[in-house]
């Protein structure tokens, strides 16, 4: 009977039902929309650094990320490649040589970062010939050839089919040099990696500095990003080998890390401001119902009614309607995160976010999207329905009706 009164009187005042609920359902479908965006945004970056360039998770010898050398390497590195393919959740895994040198082009010449990869597991990982954008990759065999990254080139003002110089110092300490004729030039999307990016054949990037059979970092692709802390325990486990480092993208990348965590919590204060303005609406219209119906609260109680009964018919009205706002809300963000995962926003101006530049901005359909703006908005119409319900429920029988 209390949720039957409840909802006949939402209806007897329609125009007034209908603010309520634009107010909740603009606060859901707004909230909805920032989160799905905040989560697609942020999805994208994290492909961008992990899939597309660093990995998930990182193997590599123990101090090397606090203090790179190149004598701290991955000796027995295809023998650990056979145990992390036996792990359920990870797709592949590619070996890389890096080290340090000098490049030069006629009278041109930077530092560079070399970078030894094998070919055929870096395209699958990171899908490195999909970043090659003038010239082609490596050949199957190794043919002393470069591919160099795409602000690498400018500096150096090369192009396809230039011999470049590499100088550098070998692991025993002798002159690391020797000629390399560029095949392509790759654009990875970071500008500050591309700066100096030299990629080599991994067997020739090996022996320029005589490091045979050795390498300096593993990097993994998992099947799902939420699986990366599970899947990094596992392989810490079934390596069981001190001298390793097995790290997730949150720590071999913790500057960017923090910088996204930091960004998320702006999304947190928006989802507050959005809760205020959802909390203030519901309650103007809460309390013009109140002294509305004043007389008909002293009426009630003068004929028996019981404070809890008026209080929670109430706090049930509110919830109709933000129940209502729900439903109605959860159909139109669903649509609009759907178009926007497939088409995006393009950006009038592009910009930069950890080196990497985005021309659009995309949204995701996900769970958060939804149960978050319906707590929030549940919780927000239920609180401050709460003050107007206990001041109906207390009225003075006598004094109400005498209100006219």
């Amino acid at each position: 009977m209390l949720l039957k009164l409840a909802f006949r009187n939402t209806l007897r005042q329609k125009r007034r039902t209908i603010f309520t609920l634009l107010t909740m359902f603009g606060g859901f479908t707004l909230a909805s929309i920032s989160i799905g965006w905040s989560d697609g945004s942020y999805s994208r970056i994290i492909n961008m650094f992990t899939r597309n360039r660093l990995g998930h998770i990182q193997i590599h010898a123990q101090g090397y990320l606090d203090k790179p050398s190149l004598y701290k390497t991955i000796d027995n590195y295809q023998a650990i490649g056979r145990k992390i393919e036996s792990i359920p959740g990870v797709l592949t895994w590619t070996p890389r040589f890096l080290a340090a040198g000098l490049a030069s082009l006629g009278n041109k010449t930077s530092a560079v970062q070399i970078v030894g990869i094998d070919p055929l597991r870096e395209n699958e990982a990171t899908y490195f010939n999909k970043k090659i954008f003038k010239g082609r990759s490596f050949s199957s065999q190794p043919a002393h050839e470069a591919i160099l990254g795409k602000g690498l080139a400018e500096v150096l003002q090369a192009k396809v089919g230039d011999e470049i110089i590499i100088v550098s110092q070998a692991a025993d300490g002798s002159i690391a040099n020797d000629i390399f004729r560029v095949v392509g030039l790759a654009d990875s999307g970071n500008q500050m990696a591309d700066r100096t990016a030299f990629y080599l054949h991994l067997t020739e990037a090996q022996e320029l500095f005589v490091q045979p059979g050795k390498i300096h970092e593993i990097a993994i692709i998992v099947n799902k990003l939420s699986h990366v802390g599970k899947i990094t325990k596992k392989i810490t486990k079934i390596l069981a080998d001190n001298s390793l480092d097995v790290q997730p993208w949150q720590e071999f990348a913790k500057s960017f890390y923090q910088a996204m965590k930091a960004d998320v919590e702006g999304m947190w204060v928006m989802l507050l401001v959005i809760l205020l303005i959802v909390a203030v609406g519901v309650l103007n219209t809460v309390l013009m119902s109140i002294l509305e119906r004043t007389r008909e609260y002293g009426v009630l109680k003068a004929l028996g009614t019981r404070p809890h009964y008026i209080f929670w018919q109430i706090v049930l009205e509110v919830n109709l309607m933000a129940l209502a706002s729900i439903i109605l809300g959860s159909g139109l963000s669903l649509i609009i995160n759907h178009l926007l995962s497939i088409h995006g926003i393009q950006l009038p101006t592009s910009f930069t976010y950890g080196g990497i530049e985005f021309k659009a901005l995309y949204s995701a359909i996900t769970a958060r999207s939804l149960y978050i703006p319906a707590i929030t908005v549940v919780l927000s119409a239920t609180v401050v329905s709460l003050f107007p319900a206990l001041r109906a429920a207390r009225i003075s029988p006598a004094k109400a009706m005498r209100i006219h």
